[in-house]
């Protein structure tokens, strides 16, 4: 039995990759632990909506009833969004497992990668990667994100890696492993809720076709990692480097306090920062994701236009 036993992509999805139309993959995790219902579901629509305003397919990736899923229709992605926290995260490591179990997961960055490889889809939007955490020098926690980038031709549109995260550890990661990491009308590296971060991209790029070419370049030398394209939230939605960053320092410490760790840790820091910002960080991360859904239908689209 192959693994296309195992897909099951939406007849939209399915006729713009048979027509070599543009289509973006969305993650699913930001839906059952990103954020609470109904925000997560309003969400979900509006950023599959930017992804079709600027010209490309949505194609939100998600594990239900033993099965991988490409596209989702409007009920199901209701649905997906009322499960929430009862869904389970699926990374790499995971996918086998829920899949015989037949259990409802919201896809990271890693499987939503993965899945998007197996059907073709090169142009992926999401918030921030997953990275090094703080601290990793003993617990050695980094995210399957920075493997799957290093190993799957996707091209990743991002807001930076979360602020919660170790960014310099995570930028030299993807060095160590081969990921270029392109600022989009950016020489430095954003950090998730403000634009900025102290640390330089590899390359700076001012287009979707300029990206598009990257893209196209890699393909032909034959490499086979993906690239990483850093997207700053826009001015207007950013939070202030200096005030986010006080409110991760004290999120981190409730976290070490309470005993979070491992996959538990990123959704409850989120969780956490929402409550010490007033609901702000939830503003911020709704916007940045929306500003990297059409920065990425328009990559798609240069990128189709190439071919």
């Amino acid at each position: 039995m192959s693994i296309h036993a195992h897909l099951a992509i939406s007849e939209e999805v399915a006729a713009a990759l048979a027509e070599n139309q543009p289509v973006v993959a969305l993650e699913s995790t930001i839906i059952t632990h990103g954020m609470p219902y109904p925000q997560n579901l309003e969400m979900a629509q509006a950023v599959e909506a930017v992804v079709r305003e600027n010209g490309a397919v949505p194609a939100t990736i998600a594990l239900l009833g033993g099965k991988l899923r490409v596209g989702l229709t409007e009920d199901v992605l209701e649905t997906l969004a009322r499960t929430g926290l009862e869904a389970a995260k699926a990374s790499r490591r995971d996918v086998a497992a829920l899949l015989v179990s037949g259990k409802t997961a919201g896809t990271t960055v890693a499987t939503t990668m993965q899945i998007a490889d197996l059907v073709g889809i090169r142009i992926f939007a999401t918030g921030g990667i997953g990275g090094v955490h703080r601290g990793a020098e003993t617990t050695f926690d980094i995210s399957a994100d920075l493997r799957e980038l290093s190993q799957t031709p996707v091209t990743v549109i991002c807001a930076g890696a979360k602020s919660i995260l170790d960014i310099p550890k995570t930028l030299e990661v993807l060095e160590t492993n081969g990921v270029p990491v392109i600022g989009y009308q950016t020489d430095v590296f954003p950090a998730f809720f403000a634009r900025t971060s102290p640390y330089p991209v590899d390359y700076r790029l001012e287009t979707p076709g300029e990206v598009a070419e990257i893209i196209t370049m890699q393909r032909e030398l034959g490499m086979q990692g993906g690239i990483l394209v850093a997207n700053p939230v826009p001015e207007a939605d950013a939070i202030d480097a200096d005030e986010i960053e006080a409110r991760i320092g004290a999120a981190i410490a409730d976290a070490e306090a309470e005993g979070v760790s491992r996959k538990d840790l990123t959704p409850y820091l989120l969780n956490r920062i929402f409550e010490l910002t007033g609901g702000k960080s939830l503003e911020t991360n709704i916007a940045l994701v929306k500003h990297n859904a059409a920065i990425a239908a328009r990559i798609a689209v240069a990128l189709v236009a190439r071919h």
